[in-house]
């Protein structure tokens, strides 16, 4: 069993942000990793048919977006994906298509009220994170264009965060292709409490003129990888923080069910859960 409390993530500390050491039985929050999983998927249909939304249901929304080499869900709210999806294999990753014919855009898919703007991010401080990376689009340029849209982005910290440890993180999930037939990665950010004078808050900064999108405080990647018929699955969650190259990666090595609990998701419903391995129990989790 893992104490999980709903708000935050994890029992372990994530690199130099200490995050709630939480174990103790008999605790409302216990999750019981032999428990049968619940259905969560809940029925979509129109839910406006009664007295209460006769004249419109106000959400809220997560707009769904399909691209090339990724599926995304959208926060209207945040300005940013609640989590990116993609499918790696050796086959796919292959490709000649240049990052630097790719340009970042605002997506219009999304409306304009509720859009990310690379207004916002100008001279923030924060680069342009990708959730699904560029080098897993190489396919073609129209893949590799779809990765720069905005709502493949969060804000994250550039040198030591964004241009090293996330990217060291991104090119440890290709390298599974090595090893895996099939890869399922899913990436997004966070929004974690910190402690002050005994009490918990969530605070983030919100970056734009007028304040537009949030600057999450940790990022996570969930791993799937298949070989044959036997799943290995693992979760990774970092403080958007500069990282020292040193640190292992075992250090933001996390059950799976302490994101789901943080994020409000829950990954790869569709398998049962004790029939599959931890991911660093099957491989070292590592850079090389």
């Amino acid at each position: 069993m893992f104490r999980i409390l709903a708000v935050v993530v994890a029992s372990i500390s994530i690199g130099a942000t200490a995050v709630p050491a939480l174990s103790q039985a008999n605790d409302p929050y216990i999750f019981d990793l032999n428990s049968p999983q619940l259905d969560v998927r809940a029925s979509l249909g129109d839910n406006t048919d009664n007295e209460f939304l006769k004249y419109g249901y106000p959400g809220p929304v997560s707009d769904f977006l399909l691209r090339s080499r990724y599926a995304t869900s959208f926060n209207r709210a945040l300005r940013n994906p609640n989590w990116v999806a993609e499918h790696l294999t050796l086959a796919n990753l292959n490709g000649t298509a240049d990052r630097s014919n790719a340009d970042f855009k605002e997506d219009k898919d999304i409306p304009a009220m509720f859009r990310a703007h690379l207004k916002d991010y100008y001279r923030s401080g924060f680069d342009r994170g990708h959730m699904c990376p560029a080098a897993d689009a190489k396919k073609d340029d129209q893949a590799m264009k779809e990765t720069f849209l905005l709502t493949n982005m969060a804000p994250q910290v550039g040198v030591g965060f964004n241009r090293n440890y996330w990217a060291y993180l991104e090119a440890f999930v290709r390298d599974l292709t090595a090893s895996f037939d099939d890869v399922y990665c899913i990436s997004g950010p966070l929004y974690l409490p910190v402690q002050e004078d005994g009490k918990w808050y969530v605070k983030y900064q919100v970056i734009g003129n007028p304040p537009n999108v949030a600057v999450p405080t940790h990022f996570f990647k969930v791993v799937l990888v298949k070989q044959g018929s036997n799943f290995s699955l693992g979760a990774f969650a970092l403080p958007n923080k500069a990282i020292d190259n040193s640190t292992p990666l075992a250090d933001f090595d996390v059950p799976v069910e302490t994101v789901e609990k943080a994020a409000g998701l829950v990954f790869f419903d569709k398998l049962e859960r004790t029939s599959v391995t931890p991911l660093c129990s099957k491989i070292k989790c590592s850079f090389k």
